[in-house]
């Protein structure tokens, strides 16, 4: 079984390659660079990562356009990434439409290395509610996938852990041995995490609720 994995650096992408680790006998990393604020640390991530599991080859991609066309504070340095508040409306965190990009450029190497599985790190239901994060989205792009490809591709779609919450994606991450510490989630800085930012929010509470200590800083004070 040959699977491609989204890895991104972030929690999501870590646990996501912990449980394709296990279910495939060849692993093959995805990294794309986009002009993400974050993207020196997240890059490290990856490295640190990719050489902790044994992986087949790796493809690290540019698509820069995503910054050139803006609409995200992840991205457009003319707008400052909120700290976490609970609203019903999607964050300004939201690349727009980013993930189909990712699929699909994953799609394209599948089709070229034969690979049976895509892995992507989603989750839905206890996130900052991006919509390329939905499950209905991801069976859509399934059915696209197969209808763009050869007739002899069979390209399955796994997102392991979109109905998980976070709490229990790190308690799976820590019983499969994965490397917390290399994992970056912090949409604003490359050194220290802010703890602020939604990003940050969500990943402290669920350490918090899985009763582990994240093992990475953070600028604020925080009591585990």
């Amino acid at each position: 079984m040959k699977g491609i994995v989204l890895l991104s650096g972030g929690m999501d992408s870590l646990v996501t390659t912990a449980i394709a680790n296990k279910e495939c006998n060849e692993l093959f990393f995805l990294h794309l660079n986009y002009g993400q604020k974050t993207e020196v640390r997240e890059m490290k991530s990856f490295d640190q990562i990719k050489e902790f599991y044994e992986y087949k080859d790796v493809l690290v991609v540019d698509v820069s356009y995503l910054q050139q066309i803006g609409g995200s504070s992840l991205t457009d340095d003319k707008m400052e990434v909120e700290d976490h508040c609970k609203s019903s409306g999607v964050p300004s965190s939201y690349v727009p439409f980013r993930n189909a990009h990712l699929v699909t450029i994953a799609t394209s190497w599948a089709e070229v290395i034969k690979a049976d599985r895509i892995y992507i790190g989603a989750v839905e239901e206890d996130s900052s509610g991006y919509p390329d994060c939905r499950e209905s989205f991801y069976k859509a792009l399934e059915k696209a996938i197969d209808l763009g490809t050869k007739d002899e591709t069979n390209i399955k779609l796994r997102t392991p852990i979109i109905h998980k919450r976070k709490a229990e994606i790190i308690k799976l991450g820590a019983e499969l041995g994965a490397p917390l510490e290399y994992s970056w989630s912090c949409y604003k800085n490359n050194e220290i995490a802010c703890g602020k930012c939604d990003s940050c929010v969500l990943r402290i509470n669920a350490f918090k609720e899985a009763g582990l200590k994240d093992p990475i800083p953070y600028e604020i004070k925080i009591d585990w």
